[in-house]
């Protein structure tokens, strides 16, 4: 469709220039003269590695950030964002990466915080913002609540209600960076439906992913970037996964790791009957029973609310009212808490790295060594050259990309914070590893180092159980996918038998009918 407009000599508009970017951050060039058009009625994709600089030219776009030097334009006329509000006033709208929400408010505070809706400008019209918040809401498909405390959602319902706040302030330029990161196959193609809705409207939209087959097939004008300067511009027409690649690391490489060979050792893990009853009635997870050989990589596939992150949780005692029983190497797990299930050799990388992965205000050393300080310590003293040299060896085989491990983890891009929380997993030296969601931001070149490093690590005999929303990635790297819907295990497939269409249908079962339209295009999407 995108190449096919552009042949018939479509032309969009540019609402917003920027010219000569650069931005320095101490040891660090994050953009180094970057020039960058948004067009408006169109999708203009920007992609690059994590740390290439997306995340900072897009602060700077929405005025989170100033420029060191450079030039920002709208409708050809030279601005300067000195913060939000002020970009905000020119149009420009955007959507973190990390998300930007209250959890202690409801979903309607949250899309209303800073421009609420009032009486006369005396006291907030709260009966309005649950109705303009429940339009929104429906305008995405989605039944979640305007009362609901955004703290009590799943994390892919948090994504919904930060991508309905920026609907919310029908901007002129909205900038997407990672809006899909953690939703299902369904809710990429209802986000799709809005943007399309957005381009015929003429919004200029800023679409950053690491989903390169669904860059290609929506937008309209690509932009690469690598190490803070751009290697390649042009129209979407004729592009393919291979020149995003070849620009965005001088190598047309495949993001999936190739398969190693190798023996699978015995059971190492055992899940029996286990049940986690749900807040509203009913079972959240329902009798699910599933085991795990030492070397193995089990792939677990299901839509958001089935139930896949809440057994994770269970695992790592995170739910003491739940029921059933745990094995690791044939003995029963009846530790009481995190620490204690660490400690018999279990890992969790979770869905939220930023709530429930990192300390934010902590060293990437001290983030990457806290869950395994006993290995650095001689009676009350803790090594911290061996500590140290750990942290590096990791940051080496894992491609993290950080100017000093005494740097803030806060200072690193979402892809490398990610790196450094499955750091942090490894060197507790697990047997087994739980990831959940653990490409959710990271671009074609992390991916490839995390899933190469998965490959190792189950080489070596280490049982992995990861859960993810992406089909190619559990097809490629599974030797065994599971399936879940409301709870349950639905389906079951070898590597060798997995068909995506199967899996599509099995993740569906339960579920409201999508149609066969809906389940082509889910099936499509990686």
């Amino acid at each position: 469709m995108t190449a096919v407009s552009q042949a018939m000599g479509v032309s969009h508009e540019i609402g917003l220039s920027v010219r000569g970017a650069t931005k320095v951050y101490p040891g660090t060039l994050a953009l180094s003269e970057v020039d960058f058009d948004v067009h408006l009625g169109a999708i203009n994709v920007l992609v690059g590695e994590n740390g290439a600089g997306k995340s900072t030219l897009m602060k700077v776009i929405a005025g989170v950030e100033q420029l060191t030097s450079g030039e920002i334009f709208v409708d050809g006329k030279a601005v300067t964002f000195a913060d939000t509000r002020a970009a905000a006033q020119h149009g420009i709208g955007i959507i973190f990466q990390e998300l930007n929400l209250f959890p202690n408010m409801t979903v309607a505070e949250n899309i209303f915080i800073a421009r609420e809706k009032t009486r006369g400008r005396i006291d907030i019209d709260t009966d309005r913002q649950r109705k303009a918040a429940a339009e929104l809401m429906q305008r995405l498909e989605h039944d979640i609540s305007p009362d609901a405390l955004v703290g009590e959602l799943r994390i892919g319902e948090q994504q919904i209600v930060e991508i309905a706040k920026a609907l919310a302030q029908d901007a002129r330029i909205l900038i997407m960076d990672e809006p899909t990161s953690a939703l299902s196959a369904a809710e990429v193609e209802i986000l799709f439906r809005v943007i399309a809705d957005l381009k015929k409207r003429g919004v200029g939209i800023v679409y950053i992913s690491h989903r390169l087959e669904e860059l290609i097939r929506i937008g309209d004008y690509i932009t690469v970037l690598r190490d803070g300067r751009i290697t390649g511009s042009r129209g979407m027409g004729g592009v393919d996964v291979g020149w995003i690649v070849r620009n965005m690391i001088g190598a047309a490489s495949k993001d999936f790791a190739k398969t190693e060979i190798h023996d699978l050792g015995p059971e190492v893990f055992r899940a029996e009957e286990i049940c986690l009853p749900g807040k509203s009635g009913g079972l959240t997870v329902d009798h699910v029973s599933l085991t795990l050989r030492a070397g193995e990589i089990v792939g677990i596939y299901g839509l958001m609310g089935a139930g896949r992150s809440e057994f994770f949780e269970c695992i790592m005692a995170q739910h003491p009212h739940s029921t059933g029983t745990f094995y690791v190497d044939g003995a029963v797990l009846n530790e009481p808490d995190v620490a204690t299930r660490i400690a018999r050799g279990l890992a969790l990388i979770p869905e939220d790295r930023k709530a429930e992965g990192l300390v934010q205000i902590m060293a990437i050393r001290e983030n990457m060594s806290l869950s395994s300080l006993k290995s650095f310590t001689s009676g009350f003293h803790l090594n911290l050259k061996r500590e140290r040299n750990a942290v590096l060896s990791f940051v080496r085989d894992l491609a993290i990309k950080i100017a000093s491990p005494e740097n803030p983890v806060s200072s690193l891009s979402g892809g490398n914070q990610q790196k450094v929380v499955i750091a942090k997993a490894l060197m507790t030296h697990p047997k087994v590893l739980l990831m959940d969601e653990p490409s959710r931001g990271i671009d074609v070149g992390a991916k490839a180092e995390v899933f190469r490093t998965m490959r190792r690590l189950a080489a070596e005999g280490l049982g992995i159980l990861f859960v993810t929303s992406d089909l190619e990635e559990v097809m490629s790297l599974s030797d065994r996918i599971i399936v879940m819907s409301n709870g349950r295990i639905t389906g079951e497939f070898s590597q060798a038998e997995a068909r995506e269409e199967q899996i599509v249908a099995a993740s569906a079962e339960g579920h409201a009918p999508m149609g066969r339209e809906g389940i082509d295009k889910g099936e499509s999407r990686t």
